[in-house]
C-alpha cells in the first residue's frame, strides 16, 4: 500500500528526512557525475532528489501514482508533476535517459507491469537507479520513517528481480547506515554515524540503490535456447551485437519485454 504523497513530504520536511536526502543525493551524484542534455524522470516520490538535475538536464518531470497522490513541483516555476498509473505511464518508448525509482516498487500494487513501463520508456543507452528499503537494516523495522513501509529488500532480491524484468544491473551502493532516530544529537552527528556505520555494520544501511540497463531477449538458433543480450537499435531491418557485427532478427523474437515476459 502506498504511502500518502504528503506523509512523504511531511517526513522529508523533518530533520532526518533532510538529512536522509542529503546522503542518497550524494550516492546518486556519485552514480550520475553528469546529466547534461538528458532527460531523467522521477517516479514514485522523487521531489528531494529531482533538483540534483533542474540545472543541468535537458528535461526532468516527476510521476506519482494515483494510489499515493500527487503534489505540484518545482515550486514558483511551471508544474512538471503529474499523476499516472503505474501499469501505463504515459510517454513514448524509449524517450527517458535517466529514470529514479523511489517509493514505489516496495509499495506497488501491479510491480511486473509497473516494470514493463519503465523498461518500455527507457532510452537504449538509459539508466535506471532503484532506491529501495534494505531488509536487513534497522530502517525497515521502524514505520516512523518510509523506508519502514512495504516490501524491503536483499541486494540479491533486487537483483533478481531486475533480471527477471530485462534488466542489467551495472552498479550497486547502500547509504543510510545511522539509526532511524530523528533525535537532535543523532542529526547533528549524521555524518559521522554514517562513516562510522560503513565501516562496522555495512549490511545494515537503510536503502540500496541499484542502477540498471535495460537488455532484449533473443532466440539463439543454434542452440534452441533463449539468450540475454544488451538492447541494440534495429537499422534497415538489421540489429548488431555486441560486436559490432550485424545479423539478421530471427522471427517472433521483436524487441519488446511484452512479447517475452508473461
Amino acid at each position: 500500500m502506498h504511502l500518502d504523497a504528503r506523509d512523504l513530504q511531511a517526513f522529508y520536511d523533518t530533520p532526518l528526512g533532510q538529512l536522509s536526502a542529503k546522503f542518497i543525493r550524494r550516492k546518486l551524484r556519485e552514480v550520475w557525475p553528469s546529466s547534461k542534455g538528458l532527460n531523467v524522470l522521477g517516479l514514485g516520490y522523487t521531489l528531494p532528489y529531482l533538483r540534483l538535475f533542474r540545472s543541468e538536464a535537458q528535461r526532468v518531470i516527476s510521476f506519482m501514482p494515483a494510489q499515493q497522490g500527487v503534489l505540484a513541483w518545482p515550486p514558483h516555476a511551471p508544474n512538471a508533476s503529474a499523476l499516472v498509473d503505474e501499469a501505463s505511464l504515459p510517454l513514448p518508448e524509449g524517450s527517458m535517459d535517466r529514470i529514479v525509482v523511489c517509493h514505489l516498487i516496495e509499495n506497488s500494487e501491479a510491480l511486473r507491469p509497473l516494470l514493463r513501463q519503465i523498461w518500455r520508456i527507457l532510452s537504449p543507452q538509459g539508466r535506471v537507479i532503484f532506491i529501495v528499503p534494505n531488509r536487513t537494516s534497522l530502517w525497515a523495522q521502524f514505520e516512523a520513517t518510509p523506508f519502514g513501509h512495504g516490501r524491503p529488500f536483499t541486494r540479491a532480491q533486487i537483483d533478481h528481480l531486475l533480471v527477471d524484468a530485462l534488466f542489467s544491473p551495472t552498479a550497486s551502493t547502500t547509504t543510510l547506515h545511522m539509526p532511524p532516530i530523528g533525535s537532535r544529537y543523532l542529526v547533528r552527528t549524521g555524518m559521522r554515524w554514517d562513516a562510522i556505520g560503513k565501516t562496522m555494520w555495512p549490511k545494515l544501511a537503510g536503502v540500496h540503490l541499484m542502477e540498471a540497463t535495460k537488455e532484449v531477449e533473443n532466440l539463439a538458433p543454434a542452440r534452441g535456447k533463449r539468450q540475454r543480450v544488451p538492447f541494440r537499435p534495429v537499422v534497415a531491418g538489421k540489429s548488431f551485437s555486441s560486436k559490432g557485427k550485424s545479423r539478421i532478427p530471427q522471427p517472433g523474437c521483436p524487441n519488446s519485454p511484452d512479447s517475452t515476459l508473461p
